[in-house]
């Protein structure tokens, strides 16, 4: 029996790195979950298909906002998938081109919002387990924190519209 969290092995090291080091946060609000676990999908929709198109693994904030995984196309490897925001004040859109691009904006260690993550420079208190998270980021996958968060929103922004088009094939169009 395979008993490591995820069939992701990115998410598997994270995992990994999350139990050594203990209850405390790395990057603001954010922490593991039940992989595949409900992140209140159904409210959008309860239609087989779109609950089928996404894969819950984290807390985003302390306030019920989640990560997904989007099943955008059937890819094998997938920690390439595209990283759904499922927030708890109703967004719903793509935040993160895939988990190396999520984990470099965990390194901003601030709490992500609708309109992308904070500068760097204007998160004045880092979490406890901040500094062992950047040398995790390094040592596993040679990465540390986005340099220009700005340019990461806006390069995932053609996957994000992608992803509104194939949302409201399921919820109808959004209330303006």
């Amino acid at each position: 029996m395979n008993d490591s969290y995820s069939p992701v092995h990115e998410l598997n090291l994270l995992k990994e790195f999350e139990d050594r080091l203990g209850p405390v946060f790395y990057s603001e609000g954010f922490e593991l979950g039940e992989y595949g676990g409900d992140a209140g999908l159904h409210t959008w929709s309860e239609d087989p298909a779109f609950l089928s198109g996404f894969v819950p693994f984290a807390k985003a904030n302390g306030s019920g906002s989640d990560y997904a995984l989007w099943r955008c196309d059937d890819r094998a490897e997938l920690a390439t998938l595209p990283i759904v925001f499922v927030g708890d004040e109703g967004d719903l859109l793509v935040i993160a081109r895939d988990l190396r691009e999520l984990f470099q904006l965990l390194a901003i260690d601030g709490e992500p919002f609708p309109e992308g993550f904070p500068d760097p420079d204007d998160v004045e208190e880092h979490s406890q387990g901040h500094a062992e998270f950047l040398v995790w980021l390094d040592e596993t996958f040679g990465l540390g924190p986005a340099e220009d968060p700005e340019a990461l929103w806006d390069a995932r922004k053609g996957l994000d519209d992608r992803f509104q088009a194939w949302v409201r094939r399921f919820t109808g169009p959004a209330d303006a």
